[in-house]
Parts: C-alpha cells; sequence; structure tokens
C-alpha cells in the first residue's frame, strides 16, 4: 500500500526552476504541496550577486523537512550562469592542456567559494565527456581532453575541489556526449560504438569520479544502440540502472538532464519522460523552462505512477533515501550568503585571477 504521505515526499525528485528573478505565489504553492528537491538557476533568475544571494535565501524558505539544492550550471567558458563580477573562468579545455590535476583542484576550490558565497550548493560540473569528434556542436571545449584518462584524472580533481569546499559535484553526461555530432537541445544524439568501447572508453571519467565521490551523475539525452535500441540513455533502464548504478557501482544520485531538450520532447511529454527517467534509475528531474504548470503536472504524473506500481515502492524508497543522504552530507548546516560587502572580497578576487591567470597560458 502507498503511503499518504507519498504526495509530499515526491516532490523530492524535482528540481524544478524559476520563470523571474524572484520566487512566484504559484512555486510556493507548489513547494507547499510537493516538498520540492530543488531548483536550478538560469540567467533569468540573475541579476547581480547580492539579488543571487537573496533569492537562494528565499529558496531555502520554501523549505519544509529539508533544505533545497539551489544549483546551476558554471562550468566556465560558455557554460557559465553567473557573469562578472563573478569570475571569468577560461574553457575547460586549458585545464586539460595545462595537465596539471593540482590547478584543475585549485580551480574547483576556488569555483566553490564563489558558489557557496552566494548560497549555490550544486554545481552542474565538471564535463566528463572526452572530446573525440571535432564535429561535435555542443561539447566542444567545455570538455577537459580528447583522451579518456586526460578528463578522468582533471575531472576527479575538480570534482575533489568543489566537494572539498562544500559543493556538491556533478559529472555529466552519461554514458558520454562527446563522440556526437548533434547538439541534444535541437534533436537526438547518436552514439555509435560497441559496448566494449563505450566501457573502454566513455566510461572511465566517470568511474574515476566515483572513485572520487561525486555527488551526482547527469544523463545524456542521446541513443546508444548497442546499449538500448529504442530509448535515449536518460529513459533506458539498461543504461541507468544496468550500466551506471549496477555495473559501475555509482551509489549517489542520477539526475537527468533538462526533460525540455528537444532530444526528449520532441518525442515525449514532459509528464511520461519523467515518469519513464526515475523507471529507469534516475532520482532527480530537472526540468528547466520556468513553466510552473509543467512542473506541477510532472509531480502529478509521477504520484500516478506510485500508486499504479508503474514506479515500484521500493525503487522510489531507494531513492529517497539516496537523495537525503546527499543533502545531509552537503546541506547539513545553513548555507551563510555573505554579505554585499563581503562578497566582493570572495567574487572575482585576486587570488582566483590568478589561477585563470594559470589556465589562460595554455589557452
Amino acid at each position: 500500500m502507498v503511503p499518504s504521505t507519498i504526495r509530499r515526499e515526491i516532490g523530492q525528485l524535482l528540481i524544478g526552476s524559476l520563470p523571474g528573478t524572484t520566487i512566484t505565489p504559484e512555486i510556493r504553492s507548489l513547494a507547499k504541496e510537493f516538498s520540492l528537491g530543488g531548483v536550478i538557476f538560469f540567467s533569468r533568475n540573475i541579476e547581480a550577486p547580492e539579488q543571487v544571494a537573496e533569492l537562494s535565501r528565499d529558496v531555502q524558505s520554501l523549505a519544509t523537512e529539508l533544505p533545497l539544492w539551489v544549483s546551476v550550471d558554471q562550468e566556465g567558458g560558455r557554460v557559465a550562469r553567473l557573469k562578472e563580477p563573478f569570475t571569468r573562468w577560461p574553457p575547460m579545455a586549458t585545464l586539460g592542456r595545462s595537465g596539471s590535476a593540482e590547478l584543475a583542484g585549485r580551480f574547483g576550490a576556488a569555483l566553490a567559494a564563489e558558489l557557496r558565497a552566494v548560497g549555490i550548493t550544486l554545481d552542474y560540473a565538471p564535463v566528463l565527456d572526452i572530446h573525440t569528434n571535432p564535429k561535435n556542436p555542443i561539447i566542444g571545449d567545455r570538455a577537459l581532453a580528447e583522451d579518456a584518462d586526460g578528463v578522468a584524472r582533471l575531472g576527479a580533481a575538480i570534482v575533489r575541489g568543489l566537494q572539498e569546499n562544500g559543493v556538491a559535484a556533478c559529472g555529466k553526461h552519461f554514458p558520454g556526449h562527446g563522440d556526437t555530432s548533434v547538439d541534444s537541445h535541437l534533436a537526438l544524439p547518436l552514439v555509435e560504438h560497441p559496448p566494449d568501447r563505450i566501457r573502454r572508453v566513455e566510461c572511465v571519467p566517470f568511474e574515476e569520479a566515483i572513485r572520487a565521490g561525486v555527488a551526482f551523475i547527469m544523463t545524456a539525452h542521446v541513443l546508444v544502440p548497442a546499449l538500448d535500441e529504442e530509448k535515449p540513455a536518460t529513459l533506458s533502464r539498461r543504461i541507468v540502472h544496468g550500466l551506471l548504478r549496477q555495473e559501475l557501482g555509482f551509489p549517489g544520485v542520477i539526475v537527468s538532464d533538462d526533460l525540455e531538450m528537444k532530444a526528449i520532447a520532441a518525442t515525449y511529454q514532459v509528464p511520461v519522460a519523467a515518469v519513464d527517467a526515475i523507471a529507469a534509475g534516475c532520482d532527480a528531474l530537472l526540468i528547466c523552462s520556468g513553466d510552473v504548470e509543467v512542473q506541477a503536472r510532472t509531480l502529478e504524473a509521477l504520484v500516478h505512477a506510485v500508486e499504479q506500481d508503474r514506479i515500484p515502492f521500493k525503487q522510489l524508497e531507494d531513492t529517497l533515501l539516496r537523495l537525503r543522504r546527499a543533502k545531509e552530507g552537503f546541506l547539513a548546516a545553513p548555507v551563510a550568503t555573505g554579505r554585499p560587502s563581503q562578497l566582493r572580497h570572495v567574487l572575482g578576487c585576486d587570488a582566483h585571477q590568478r589561477i585563470v591567470d594559470e589556465m589562460a597560458r595554455f589557452a
């Protein structure tokens, strides 16, 4: 029998999004009913460091039993939601050319300091894709290197740098988005390698990140026919549960990439994709447009899926336990955002700029 508390608990599976720079009444209502897992910030949510810090505090006012993740895509290079006066980090390919795990670790630590200063506790970084296809339109210089060992070594250093300084890291995009020629924001990319090559190459950086204790791993919206002929990786139980959870032994949180990207949304309605992703073994879902109605319909669909046993209740219990453990690891103590005067001593500070200068030598 499904407990009556399931409605509230199901919200922990959603890392939702806001339409603007403040918490709307609709979001407050959703959080009150479902107990949201977290939010992700985009450029539309960001005006200035002080405003981001205030918004992060307001997000935590939505919490019931557990704090919320406040998350962002802050990789460096062209994927950076937080602009100046935050440090403007070079693309990760510069770290790859440096070959220095020590520099990568210092970068991760500095990045964490700036994120924590404004209340952000989860960063969707590092990219663990391997840049093996020069025609790849979406990865490119976001990747650390063109070889598996280089990505693995530097990616693990970034994971440690972030997490030892209080920000959960998220390796992406499993099982590998590096050797594709299509942008998954626009269509479904195809990965045509055989299983042994995927295990021997694409999986290597993720295995090293797992050894480094990475808290989250994000799935890729790619079709890998050698592993699943029909379903994109995010929706494939063979890939998410079979390969990542069981074979690679990842104990942490598996989060989907944005379910509103066209690689998924062109074929699946968001609530349908959400149910399929959780059934495949994902623990958390990203829904990023800021459309609160879509987020509400998704949570309703998840409740019904559990009631109808399309998502087994035991699986949901395991997921909720993983989500709770991750929050206990990073959110046990309240995140103290800096005062305006303090922020200016952290964001874009001389010490961080010196790291930028070291990275830029390899541009």
